[in-house]
């Protein structure tokens, strides 16, 4: 399983807006090939700043079959507006439990 880990800068004042946007694309992430689970957390210490936690079982399934699918454009639609700056995305894997 690799974990996707996207630190998501939302324009302060946008964050309502923003929560409502990622109730709909949630439904988008969460009907993929190879979708596990996610998380979405927001900061106590600078409330405009997410993380995005996405488990997927392969590398491929995010970086080829999510971001090349059309629904890819959907989410895109949803909630790219909203970051400055654009988040910067990051991939694991287990090394230890």
């Amino acid at each position: 399983m690799i974990l996707e880990v996207a630190v998501l800068n939302v324009i302060s004042g946008q964050e309502p807006e923003f929560e409502q946007a990622f109730a709909v694309a949630s439904a988008i992430i969460s009907s993929m090939p190879g979708y596990v689970s996610h998380q979405l957390q927001r900061c106590l210490e600078t409330p405009s700043r997410y993380i995005l936690l996405v488990n997927w079982q392969t590398l491929e399934d995010h970086t080829q079959g999510f971001r090349g699918s059309t629904q890819y454009q959907e989410w895109r639609q949803l909630l790219h507006h909203f970051y400055d700056p654009f988040p910067t995305v990051e991939h694991y894997e287990l090394v230890a439990d």
